[in-house]
């Protein structure tokens, strides 16, 4: 039982890192769109974790592992 406590706060854990990250990327993207200086590495790192990120929770909707 406890193990089974433990595996879960962790995967709780991992998925409020993951919104975490993409919210505060999400708003240092705002940030930068609206003063204009958005360069291309950081879209692509951008577009990189929302596409793992959406991608991962579209595996889990359909009931895959992860």
């Amino acid at each position: 039982m406890k193990e089974i406590l433990i595996k879960r706060l962790g995967n709780l854990l991992c998925i409020k890192s993951l919104v975490t990250l993409t919210l505060t990327l999400t708003a240092v993207f705002a940030f930068m769109a609206v003063t204009g200086e958005i360069g291309q590495d950081f879209m692509t790192i951008y577009a990189v974790i929302i596409a793992f990120y959406f991608g991962t929770q579209a595996q889990k909707a359909q009931g895959g592992n992860g």
